[in-house]
């Protein structure tokens, strides 16, 4: 098999594997992830036909990922920043991740993250709105389960820690109704426990990850 022909197998491959993800989690398929996976593609093919360029597949396949994921990767590296205490960095890589054209879906991640960290701010209120907003458009079909069970898990933590239980038990609730086997739902379960026990130990927001 020539290099050419691999490397577009590769790249179709590539498409057809984390299309199915999202379709796996309910986050629909996204065009422009296709459409900049296969124009990636054609590029490399030209460059190793035309050009005879040989391209490392492990090379084609780390600027593919690099390139169609990198609202996901910066996603995760201002999350790190965040836990660290760090907003101001991570507001900056949030705004970069913003930036450099998401799709729905990506936009909506940005936007649950944003979310976390400002409870992690202690900024509960504005937490709960963006909340609010992301959870409003979760019926077109963009935000898989795992960022909406992320987003009433960590929209309860914020109800919680403003000694609203009865808020705080609805969210939960809708984390464990939305994905019944994920962290978020366990996470909540344990929270809605403690509520019943009335264990007044502050519960700490999780956040989502690529």
């Amino acid at each position: 098999m020539s290099l050419a022909l691999m490397t577009g197998l590769m790249g179709l491959l590539y498409i057809v594997v984390f299309g199915g993800l999202s379709l796996l989690r309910r986050e629909g398929l996204s065009a422009r992830f296709a459409v900049e996976a296969i124009i990636i593609t054609v590029i490399a093919v030209v460059i190793i036909t035309v050009f005879a360029i040989s391209i490392h597949p492990v090379l084609f396949v780390l600027v593919l990922y690099i390139v169609t994921l990198r609202v996901r990767i910066l996603v995760d590296l201002a999350n790190t920043f965040a836990k660290r205490g760090n907003f101001v960095q991570a507001e900056k890589v949030y705004s970069m991740a913003a930036r450099l054209g998401p799709d729905m879906t990506n936009e909506l991640i940005i936007e649950v993250n944003r979310s976390i960290m400002l409870i992690q701010e202690n900024k509960l209120d504005e937490a709960i709105s963006a909340f609010t907003d992301v959870l409003s458009q979760a019926n077109q079909g963009y935000l898989g389960v795992k960022y909406e069970a992320a987003a009433h898990f960590n929209m309860g933590v914020a109800y919680l820690r403003k000694n609203i239980p009865a808020m705080a038990t609805k969210e939960f609730n809708s984390a464990i109704d939305t994905w019944p086997a994920s962290l978020y739902a366990q996470r909540a379960q344990q929270a809605l426990n403690r509520l019943h026990h009335k264990d007044t130990t502050p519960l700490e927001e999780k956040t989502t990850g690529s």
